[in-house]
């Protein structure tokens, strides 16, 4: 059952649709965040596939500061400069503080929907909103309780926002699944995060999919890669089930 929602945030009002699974529940919730490309239909495809599984998936517009879904509203093209131009002006207002507030939102709003257990939730980002899986879970540690990420981009860096610094504010299972020759985090920043997870202590999962590039999960990508990608959904429902059923 797919249904058209709003949701208030601290800075305006998130476009985005609501997926619950058939039957009577109540079943675990699940935050769905997606790549750059934004809200669209492969987007919607994999949030009922995960619903389909027994959870209920909020899949919200990250980009609503800049406009309604659909958003990017042109084919992106590799190098060229208007799509690069886009790409700032869609990530460019979720700082790291913003992606914080809005997963709380996101928390808070999904956990008040009919049909959501009150047990543990999970969120999975691709891309660079793998980051804000993590920052959706440091804002919300008594509700999240599993995260995901595929070919996260920048999760390990010299920025003192760097996302690996918020690890110590973050109780939940973690899982992250890496890109071969991903300029977004390359073979020496994937090392430098699995030391930072192993420094951390939680429990966590850490691989790289060989042959799989970046945006591999994506069926309209140029990268994807339909054998590695349904590995990776079947490892997204694998650690989701072990927490949250």
């Amino acid at each position: 059952m797919e249904k058209e929602i709003e949701i208030r945030t601290a800075e305006g009002t998130a476009d985005g649709f609501l997926y619950t699974p058939e039957g009577s529940g109540p079943w675990p919730g699940v935050i769905q965040l997606t790549d750059i490309h934004g809200l669209r239909p492969v987007a919607r495809d994999l949030a009922k596939r995960i619903a389909a599984k027994g959870y209920v998936v909020l899949l919200p517009n990250v980009f609503y500061r800049t406009g309604k879904a659909p958003l990017p509203d042109f084919q992106f093209k590799p190098g060229d400069e208007k799509s690069m131009a886009r790409f700032r002006e869609l990530a460019g207002p979720l700082t790291a503080d913003a992606m914080e507030s809005d997963g709380a939102a996101y928390v808070d709003f999904l956990a008040k929907q009919a049909g959501v257990s009150a047990g543990a939730m999970g969120v999975v980002g691709y891309c660079f909103t793998a980051a804000m899986a993590m920052r959706t879970a440091a804002a919300r540690p008594g509700r999240i309780g599993v995260l995901a990420g595929f070919h996260g981009g920048r999760l390990f860096t010299d920025d003192p926002a760097s996302p690996h610094k918020i690890l110590p504010r973050i109780k939940v299972r973690l899982y992250f699944g890496h890109a071969t020759d991903d300029h977004s985090m390359p073979k020496e920043a994937i090392e430098k995060f699995e030391h930072a997870l192993g420094a951390w202590g939680g429990k966590f999962e850490s691989e790289t999919y060989q042959g799989a590039h970046h945006g591999w999960t994506q069926p309209d990508m140029p990268a994807y890669n339909e054998p590695q990608a349904e590995r990776a959904f079947e490892k997204l429902v694998e650690v989701f089930d072990a927490v949250l059923k």
